[in-house]
């Protein structure tokens, strides 16, 4: 084969790619009318799902997510629709079976990335915790700060900020601390045992009850003297307060105040912790003389 022969070959190839191209032509047409169509159907859903969602007063978050889901539905029919147009021996049926096929393989590649974006879903229909609670789940305690479908933001108590995958929240118990308003809280205080029982009791219940952060209006303060300790009666003091980690500490550092200023008013000592030796056989106490030192010689 010449050169000439070639270049034939070539323009003949060409010639008949234009004029299949010209021939489709109509049908590329009516697939781009069909894309901006579809474009256009996107945009109209989700201005209606912003609107709804402010009637509704669902969060931005849950309103992105259904947007997203419903704008790649009607973007996936779009597209199936402009394929078969083009293409008239691609059935959408074809189309789909070839797209299922791809998604699994897509599946496995990027498991742990669906886990999280349903586990997202599901947290923001569900709203077992809204952002500004604080929660404890897996070892780590924190102030919520964002929820989005792939993971969550948390604030721990010392300042830091841990990117949780919305898997770990769904999947694992999580503690929602700030789910009411109050949340008990305890100490241990222990007296001696020469004290009144009943009269320690008193003291102690009075103290707590006249702390400003302590809520024995809507909940009973409760001293039970729970046990013999090595060398004090020990009471658990219990009382209602506000539910952050700073009211609970700063509850529990004026109660501590109160109560130690009560029992030293009341004359009630909080004794040391001490030990008592016992032996079986007396013990011989012998005194060693210790010598004097010389004095100097004058």
């Amino acid at each position: 084969m010449n050169n000439i022969d070639v270049t034939e070959t070539l323009f003949a190839t060409l010639g008949n790619y234009i004029n299949g191209l010209i021939a489709a032509s109509p049908r590329i047409g009516l697939a781009l009318v069909l894309i901006l169509l579809t474009w256009c159907a996107v945009a109209i859903v989700r201005l209606l799902i912003g609107k709804v969602g402010r009637r509704l007063h669902l969060r931005q978050n849950l309103k992105d997510v259904f947007a997203l889901v419903a704008s790649t539905a009607i973007w996936l029919i779009g597209i199936l629709i402009a394929l078969a147009v083009v293409f008239p021996s691609i059935t959408p049926g074809k189309a789909l079976t070839t797209l299922g096929l791809g998604s699994v393989a897509i599946g496995f590649a990027f498991k742990d990335t669906f886990e999280n974006f349903l586990a997202g879903i599901l947290i923001l229909l569900r709203e077992p915790f809204s952002i500004g609670d604080y929660i404890e789940v897996d070892g780590h305690e924190g102030r919520i700060e964002d929820i989005t479908i792939r993971d969550s933001r948390v604030r721990m108590t010392d300042g830091q900020l841990i990117v949780m995958p919305n898997h770990t929240l769904f999947s694992n118990p999580v503690t929602v601390r700030t789910n009411r308003d109050l949340r008990r809280t305890t100490v241990m205080c222990g007296v001696a045992y020469d004290a009144d029982v009943d009269e320690a009791r008193s003291v102690i219940t009075q103290a707590v009850k006249n702390v400003e952060s302590v809520r024995d209006d809507v909940k009973d303060v409760q001293i039970f003297a729970q046990a013999f300790g090595a060398s004090s009666i020990d009471f658990e003091v219990t009382w209602w307060t506000g539910s952050r980690p700073i009211d609970i500490r700063t509850s529990r550092d004026q109660v501590v105040g109160a109560v130690k200023r009560a029992l030293d008013d009341a004359g009630i000592e909080i004794p040391f912790t001490y030990q008592t030796l016992t032996f079986n056989e007396p013990l011989q106490i012998e005194q060693i003389a210790t010598a004097q030192p010389n004095k100097a010689q004058g």
